[in-house]
C-alpha cells in the first residue's frame, strides 16, 4: 500500500470518527444501563402476582381490554395487546388514534391467569424510558432515528477505514504492542488501536444492528406494502369492519390451528401492524434468540376465522434479531456482564481517539507511518 492510498485512508477515517465520535459516546453511555433494562426492571417495578392460581387459568381478554379502555378517554382505541416472555402478564396498549407514537399511548397490566389489574408504573415513563428514547432517536422522534442510522454508516465507515490503516503497521510491530517508554499521547494511541482492533468484531456486529434497529420504520412500509398488501387484496371493495370479533374468538382461532402456539402479542385491526380488516396474533419461538423470530397468524376481525399462518419475511426477521444482538439479550446475565464489559471498551475507544484529536500536533512532527518508532498509522495526521 504507498502512503498516498494510507494518508487517504487515514483521512476517511480520521474525519468519519470525528463526525460521529460525540453521538456514539452518549449511545455507549447510555446503552450501558440499558443491557440490563430487565434486571432494573424487575428491581424496580415487578408487580405482585398472585401465586395460588389454578394450572393453565387463562383471563378473558375482552374484559382485560373493557377494563382497559374504561381508563382512557371514551374516544381512544386499542391499538395491542401483549404478552410478558416470563412472567403472566398482559400488556394493553390504548392510544388515541392507531398512528400514535409510544410516547402518547396508555399502557395497563393485568394479571393474563386472572384479569386483575396490576399497579406497575407504564413502561413508557420513567428513568430508563428516557434513556431508552434517547438511546434510540435523541429524543426527536422518527428524523433522530434516521439521523443515528446515518451516524451508524459513518461508524462502519470509521471501523473498516480502521482496520486499512491499521493493518500496515502490523507487519512492523507485535499485535497489541504499547509503547510505554514513549510519551503519554503514543501511550493512548496505542491503547487506542490495541482496544479498537480487539473489539472490532462486537463494535461491528452492534453497529450492524444498530443502524437495522433505526431503519425499523422504513422495514415496516415495505412489509405493509409487501405481505399485508397480499391479505388486503381480496377485501379493497369493503368498508373496514366497526363491529368486531372478541380477541378471545380471534385467539381460538389461532390455537385450534397451532395448539402449542406461544402468543407474543395481537395486534386490533388498523393497527400498524395488522390491516383494517384483521387481528394479527404474533407467535414466538421458546429460546431466547428465536423469541424474536414471530411468526404470523392473520384473523378475520368480523368472522374470527383464521385467515394464514406466515413466517415474517427475510428482511422482518433481521430487524426481530438484531434488538437482542444489539443489547446482548439473549444469553443470560453472564452474556450481559460481557456485553456490558465491550461497552467500557468502546467508551475507551471513543474517549481516546478525542483526546488524540485534542491533542494534534502539527503535520511537522508526524513520521512516516510504516516506521514502529514513529506514531502508530491511526494517529490523526492534520
Amino acid at each position: 500500500m504507498t502512503q498516498r492510498t494510507i494518508r487517504n485512508w487515514n483521512f476517511i477515517h480520521k474525519w468519519t470518527s470525528l463526525i460521529c465520535t460525540v453521538f456514539l459516546l452518549l449511545l455507549c453511555v447510555t446503552g450501558l444501563p440499558l443491557i440490563f433494562h430487565h434486571e432494573i426492571d424487575e428491581l424496580t417495578r415487578a408487580p405482585e402476582l398472585t401465586q395460588e392460581v389454578p394450572t393453565g387459568a387463562r383471563a378473558n381478554l375482552k374484559d382485560i381490554v373493557t377494563q382497559a379502555k374504561a381508563e382512557a378517554p371514551e374516544e381512544w382505541v386499542i391499538m395491542f395487546i401483549a404478552w410478558d416472555d416470563e412472567k403472566p402478564i398482559i400488556q394493553v396498549i390504548v392510544a388515541p388514534n392507531m398512528q400514535a407514537t409510544e410516547s402518547e399511548v396508555i399502557i395497563v397490566a393485568f394479571d393474563s391467569r386472572t384479569g386483575k389489574r396490576l399497579e406497575v408504573p407504564p413502561s413508557n415513563e420513567g428513568v430508563m424510558y428516557f434513556l431508552l428514547d434517547l438511546h434510540a432517536s435523541l429524543l426527536m422522534g422518527l428524523p433522530g432515528m434516521f439521523f443515528l442510522g446515518f451516524m451508524g454508516v459513518l461508524f462502519m465507515v470509521s471501523l473498516v477505514s480502521g482496520v486499512v490503516v491499521y493493518a500496515p503497521f502490523m507487519r512492523k510491530i507485535a499485535f497489541g504492542t504499547v509503547r510505554k517508554t514513549r510519551s503519554t499521547r503514543i501511550k493512548w494511541l496505542d491503547t487506542h488501536n490495541m482496544v479498537g482492533i480487539v473489539t472490532l468484531g462486537w463494535l461491528t456486529v452492534v453497529g450492524f444492528t444498530g443502524f437495522i434497529i433505526t431503519m425499523s420504520t422504513p422495514i415496516q412500509m415495505i412489509w405493509r406494502a409487501d405481505q399485508m398488501a397480499e391479505l388486503t387484496a381480496d377485501y379493497h371493495d369493503l368498508t373496514p369492519p366497526t363491529q368486531l370479533a372478541t380477541p378471545d374468538a380471534a385467539l381460538a382461532s389461532v390455537l385450534a390451528e397451532v395448539p402449542d402456539a406461544k402468543i407474543a402479542f395481537i395486534s386490533w385491526p388498523g393497527s400498524p401492524l395488522s390491516t383494517p380488516y384483521h387481528y394479527l396474533v404474533a407467535m414466538s419461538g421458546d429460546t431466547p434468540l428465536t423469541e424474536r423470530l414471530i411468526q404470523m397468524a392473520v384473523v378475520d376481525a368480523t368472522t374470527a376465522e383464521l385467515t394464514d399462518v406466515r413466517d415474517t419475511p427475510w428482511y422482518v426477521k433481521g430487524l426481530f434479531l438484531s434488538v437482542p444482538l444489539h443489547f446482548g439479550d439473549y444469553g443470560g446475565l453472564l452474556l450481559k456482564i460481557i456485553w456490558a464489559l465491550l461497552d467500557i471498551a468502546a467508551i475507551i475507544v471513543l474517549g481516546s481517539g478525542v483526546y488524540l484529536w485534542l491533542g494534534r500536533r502539527s503535520p511537522s512532527r508526524i513520521k512516516t507511518l510504516n516506521d514502529p518508532t514513529a506514531p502508530l498509522a491511526l494517529e490523526p495526521a492534520e
